[in-house]
């Protein structure tokens, strides 16, 4: 990852962004989900412009490099999603910081619980942010899955 720092982690709703930074991000997770896991599925499904959808991304010299998203499901339900890494900037650590980043905007916005549907072969990397699995794994553009949630109790010893 030569060149320029990476920088901080962004934040906004999707309508917020400028054009360029959201096609930035759809196109970021085109090449992970659609080309490199050969994922054919329709990315872009609505859920991005929700009123409560946070993009979350890191970027160095206009280049995204990694990108998840937040959504809620409920009032106090958020929801982690979309969450690629370029590859040439895996094992930096990049999804991690997102990964942070999202759990405290959902725990300021009140969440009780997070969930998010993991490849079943990162179950242990979010398990590293307290989630656990919550249900049985399934298909899902033929890649394992696993159901998975963080809760506010579990966090704080409630």
């Amino acid at each position: 990852m030569g060149g320029a720092e990476v920088g901080a982690v962004h934040e906004a709703p999707a309508l917020a962004l400028p054009p360029a930074t959201l096609y930035n991000i759809l196109r970021l997770r085109s090449e992970v989900f659609v080309v490199e896991q050969e994922c054919a599925y329709v990315d872009i499904d609505g859920r991005d412009l929700e009123e409560r959808a946070v993009q979350l991304w890191i970027a160095r010299d206009g280049q995204i490099l990694a990108t998840l998203r937040l959504l809620w499901d409920g009032p106090r339900a958020a929801r982690i999603g979309r969450v690629a890494t370029a590859t040439s900037a895996r094992s930096a650590g990049l999804a991690a910081r997102l990964m942070e980043r999202a759990l405290k905007l959902a725990e300021a916005d009140r969440a009780e619980t997070v969930v998010l549907d993991a490849q079943a072969r990162l179950e242990p990397w979010y398990a590293r942010f307290g989630f656990v699995r919550s249900g049985p794994n399934f298909l899902e553009d033929n890649i394992d899955h696993v159901p998975m949630t963080r809760t506010y109790a579990d966090q704080h010893g409630l």
